[in-house]
């Protein structure tokens, strides 16, 4: 990276962090409602939408705990699509990341803190930054009755508590299935960080997940 973009992408990550601290980033609260963390490890999946794939899946990258995130489209009803199809906005998916974490390390409630706080808006009505469309949407799909639970009691504690300024818009929808993105949209934050795109949108994420989640950071 040349010293003009070094000295631009540490401009752009101090501007987008000290946005989001008068946002109240750091207010977010904890879960009242969560699944205990589990005894031994293992492996269970979330699947969250918010805004473009390519800085979700970043964050929870950086999560510990989490095994692996990848790329893809949910919430729609055509099976298999593609970018192309989606971009459209009228296939009904969303761009979203299945998360596959071991809940002895981290638990579900705390991915959705991260989700709320430093990954997206969760009062951004179908678009992040940027990028506008119902692709875009804020969503977390469930797989289980226990993630609904915890993800409608969640947003509910964070509308009662007047956490954001805007309503929150965030959909909890049941999860149908998960279809991996192309191959050249996984791990594109970290591939190409000097992308103008990366640097000005995603990567000021990260930033703020090692700032205001230091315990749940890692650096891998």
């Amino acid at each position: 990276m040349s010293n003009i973009s070094q000295k631009l992408a540490l401009i752009l990550s101090v501007l987008v962090g000290s946005l989001a601290c008068e946002a109240g980033v750091a207010a977010v609260p904890a879960p009242a409602i969560d699944e205990a963390k589990a005894s031994a490890p293992g492996k269970q999946t979330a699947v969250l939408a918010g805004g473009c794939f390519w800085g979700i899946q970043a964050v929870f990258q950086h999560v510990k705990g989490v095994i692996s995130a990848t790329s893809g489209y949910a919430g729609g009803s055509l099976k298999n699509p593609d970018y192309e199809t989606v971009s459209t906005g009228r296939t009904g998916h969303a761009e979203s990341v299945e998360i596959v974490y071991d809940p002895s390390q981290v638990t579900y409630g705390e991915l959705l803190r991260v989700f709320c706080s430093v990954a997206h808006d969760p009062t951004e009505l179908n678009r992040q930054g940027p990028d506008e469309g119902t692709q875009y949407r804020s969503a977390i799909f469930y797989a289980t009755g226990e993630q609904k639970r915890v993800a409608e009691a969640y947003i509910a504690q964070l509308e009662q508590a007047h956490v954001f300024k805007h309503q929150i818009v965030t959909q909890v929808t049941e999860l149908k299935g998960f279809y991996p993105a192309e191959a050249y949209h996984q791990n594109y934050a970290a591939l190409h960080p000097t992308d103008t795109y990366i640097m000005f949108n995603d990567a000021p994420k990260v930033a703020n997940l090692k700032r205001e989640f230091p315990a749940m950071y890692t650096g891998k």
